[in-house]
């Protein structure tokens, strides 16, 4: 657990077969999952799991690593089989608006230890293990499952809003939803340092969540990234160094094919231009400018120049 180094070389993530959230049903069978890939409650998860990593570091009063596990859509009776016989905690939490309740899900070591940093102690919990709950084991997680609601309301809220209640008392075995319903598991991980990390569950029933299908099948809008300065700076000096062509045109006079084939050397073609020349960069025109010399040389003096707008560069 969070409070004693790992015994194996296993990775972080605890090893069980999880579908994924976008299987295809099989042929008859209603599909477990009707919200997609759920791209949008990964992100949410990941959200949520910053502010778990405060609410925790506060009970264990250890500085502690947080994630999100992939999520998984699977039938109820699947995760029971999965989490096995051990000693549980399983919290409701009213969701509102609609009838549905969450369940945070959390193994009976994990939450001993918590309580034995309650009451000023290093985190150790009983060996072996008790068969249940004392009073104060359930205290302390109702007390959780109230300091979880306000962070679970807050993920959800640029989604959809979603309030969340502690409801009951809690239970020491898993609530008696229907085997057959499917359930959205998220799954959160907390460790100290290099130290085995621990898994704390949080279950949406999918028939809870319906209601919200839309914001579930939304596409994730990131903020924008702010550009480094440095970057910018050095992006600028760049472009500020790229050449460009500027040119000049006189006069375009128009001459018929037949004069043009009709021309020989010494032959003369009239132009006829204005006090003004328009100055070109690139394809776009810059400006206008007076035909004259500096220096010895041909010039031209820019006199005004034509309005620029971000179109241009589009």
């Amino acid at each position: 657990m969070v409070n004693s180094p790992s015994e194996t070389d296993a990775s972080e993530r605890r090893e069980r077969p999880r579908a994924s959230a976008d299987h295809a049903p099989a042929l008859g069978a209603s599909a477990l999952n009707p919200f997609g890939d759920l791209i949008t409650m990964q992100h949410l998860s990941a959200r949520l799991s910053k502010s778990l990593k405060a609410v925790f570091e506060g009970l264990l009063r250890k500085e502690l690593r947080a994630w999100a596990e992939p999520l998984s859509v699977q039938r109820y009776a699947d995760y029971k089989t999965e989490r096995g016989p051990g000693l549980s905690t399983w919290a409701s939490l009213a969701m509102t608006p609609g009838k549905g309740r969450a369940l945070i899900v959390m193994d009976g070591k994990f939450v001993l230890e918590m309580l034995d940093c309650f009451f000023g102690g290093d985190g150790e919990a009983p060996h072996p293990l008790p068969e249940e709950f004392s009073p104060a084991a359930e205290a302390l997680v109702a007390r959780v499952s109230g300091m979880l609601a306000g962070p679970l309301e807050s993920a959800w809220e640029p989604l959809t809003r979603i309030g969340f209640k502690p409801v009951g008392s809690m239970s020491q075995a898993a609530p008696d939803l229907g085997g057959d319903d499917p359930v959205v598991v998220t799954r959160f991980g907390l460790a100290e340092g290099e130290h085995k990390p621990v898994f704390i569950d949080i279950l949406y029933p999918v028939a809870a969540l319906k209601p919200h299908t839309v914001a579930l099948n939304a596409k994730v809008h990131d903020k924008p990234i702010e550009v480094e300065p440095q970057w910018r700076s050095g992006l600028t000096r760049a472009v500020m160094g790229v050449p460009l062509q500027v040119r000049s045109v006189l006069a375009e006079p128009v001459v018929p094919l037949a004069q043009l084939l009709e021309l020989k050397a010494g032959d003369v073609i009239p132009i006829d231009f204005g006090p003004e020349v328009p100055v070109m960069v690139a394809s776009r025109r810059l400006g206008t400018g007076l035909v004259g010399t500096s220096n010895g040389r041909a010039a031209v003096r820019l006199t005004s120049f034509e309005p620029i707008s971000a179109e241009d560069f589009r």
